[in-house]
């Protein structure tokens, strides 16, 4: 039996884009709870690199560019939030991203422009300044020196934390296995341990959102791309910036250690390492900062990335059903999209004036003809 006193609003996936969601609609005076079959924070959301920019931002469509600007504006006032509601503080570094690789410089400065975005094409000289360390020689590099950084996995705490003292109902290790509909609005959602009633349900779930989705007559491409990843244990300064060669990177954190990442792999669900992949992110690591070859390797791990056409992600009601709606497929971007993807989708649950067009990320293309009715 669905339980008898509803909640306003339910969110399906503990990821970080399933809690700002949830933070966002409680802060408009809804009662939430959110609903994650295993642990909250555990998926993609700790697996990252926390970079608060997409990696080459002049390459992707606008859709993203216009999620990931207005989330870097609002993320210096939602950290301070969020550690002053947790007691966890995020990392939050304000570090600068510089790219040594051969892109497009006049690309670049065209994005730059129109984004109003500070970005600085530097010589070889001007680089070995902001980052001696460099190991790979560079003629023209583009500098951003606002880019920041978080760490990824003290944000999803601080998130949890965060919700927990609000108020808002989080319930862990439940796996939803269906959804409780009554014609074509949405009432529920079914789990081992019994149904669970709102009045809207958010599907937030990462890569595993399109597989949930399977049988509502909707056909939501987010599919599981694996990333492989490493971790140096290395000391303060040995490199100071985010750097950034094609598709590999490096962040180092404020303690000292140093992240390399990562792979793009279309495995489906496994999230296993691999010796290739330690072999080449070793290798990149060693070529863009010397130094790291004589300091120990800490971590390799996988995780799974919300894969989606073009990156953009779907923040959309259902085209069909009444009551549900999908916060899915950020693709690489997670963080720096997550917090005015969760007041969009917000915007829409209740009806006021959203932050964005939301069309870019609207469903109503994806209707597969081959799925039943739901009924």
């Amino acid at each position: 039996m669905v339980n008898p006193v509803p909640f306003d609003a339910l969110v399906i996936g503990g990821g970080l884009i399933g809690m700002l969601t949830a933070r966002e609609l409680h802060r408009e005076g809804l009662r939430v709870a959110v609903v994650e079959r295993q642990a909250t924070g555990g998926e993609s959301t700790w697996a990252g690199g926390g970079i608060l920019s997409p990696l080459h931002p002049w390459r992707y469509p606008d859709a993203v560019n216009a999620l990931a600007t207005w989330s870097q504006a609002a993320y210096p006032d939602l950290l301070a939030a969020l550690a002053e509601e947790s007691g966890v503080d995020p990392e939050y570094r304000r570090n600068g991203l510089l790219i040594v690789d051969g892109f497009d410089p006049d690309e670049a400065l065209a994005w730059a422009k129109r984004w109003q975005r500070a970005l600085e094409l530097v010589d070889d000289r001007r680089v070995r300044e902001l980052e001696p360390s460099l190991g790979v020689e560079v003629q023209t590099a583009a500098w951003l020196p606002t880019v920041g950084q978080v760490r990824n996995p003290r944000l999803g705490r601080a998130l949890r934390r965060s919700l927990d003292n609000l108020g808002v109902t989080v319930l862990e290790h439940r796996p939803v296995t269906g959804f409780v509909l009554q014609g074509e609005r949405i009432v529920g959602v079914e789990t081992a341990e019994g149904e669970i009633a709102a009045g809207a349900v958010v599907v937030a779930s990462g890569a595993w959102s399109g597989t949930l989705l399977d049988g509502l007559g909707l056909a939501v491409p987010v599919a599981p791309v694996r990333g492989q990843m490493l971790l140096f244990h290395a000391e303060p300064g040995v490199v100071s910036r985010i750097l950034l060669d094609n598709a590999r990177y490096v962040i180092p954190r404020r303690d000292g250690r140093v992240l390399v990442g990562s792979t793009m792999e279309n495995v489906g669900f496994d999230k296993s390492t691999t010796a290739e992949a330690l072999a080449e992110l070793r290798a990149a690591a060693a070529r863009l900062v010397p130094a790291l070859a004589h300091y120990p390797l800490e971590r390799h791990w996988a995780g799974l990335r919300p894969g989606s056409p073009h990156g953009i992600p779907y923040i959309s009601p259902h085209p069909r059903i009444e009551g549900l709606f999908v916060n899915a497929g950020h693709f690489r971007n997670g963080v720096v999209m997550g917090p005015a993807s969760a007041r969009l989708l917000a915007n829409l649950v209740l009806g006021h004036e959203p932050i964005l067009d939301p069309s870019p990320y609207r469903l109503s293309g994806n209707i597969d003809p081959d799925q039943p009715k739901p009924s």
